[in-house]
């Protein structure tokens, strides 16, 4: 395979021949779009982050008894949520891994 090399003023200064068992291959465009999608999945940064009991400030103690009031049962003052750092980590499956990214 020969192709043109051209200088930055857009003229031809020679040619360079390139092997075929590279440059003639087909890609497989959906693959090389899932291993993109996967790593920048990967490489995003996951901001989200609910403090738990421990990292919250007060609310040691209940806020009422456990039976007897007739209100519904609480266990501490501050508001938890339990939300947790989110993981984003998207792994390409082995079967993915083991097909090629070019075709032949």
């Amino acid at each position: 395979m020969q192709l043109e090399v051209y200088n930055d003023k857009k003229e031809t200064v020679g040619k360079v021949s390139l092997p075929e068992k590279v440059f003639e291959l087909k890609i497989d465009i959906d693959l090389v779009k899932q291993a993109v999608d996967a790593q920048t999945a990967n490489a995003r940064l996951v901001l989200a982050h609910t403090k738990d009991r421990s990292e919250v400030s007060g609310g040691g103690r209940k806020p009422w008894r456990q039976k007897g009031t007739g209100r519904a049962r609480h266990g501490s003052i501050d508001l938890l949520f339990g939300l947790e750092v989110e993981s984003l980590l998207v792994r390409l499956k082995i079967e993915i891994f083991q097909r090629r990214l070019i075709k032949r």
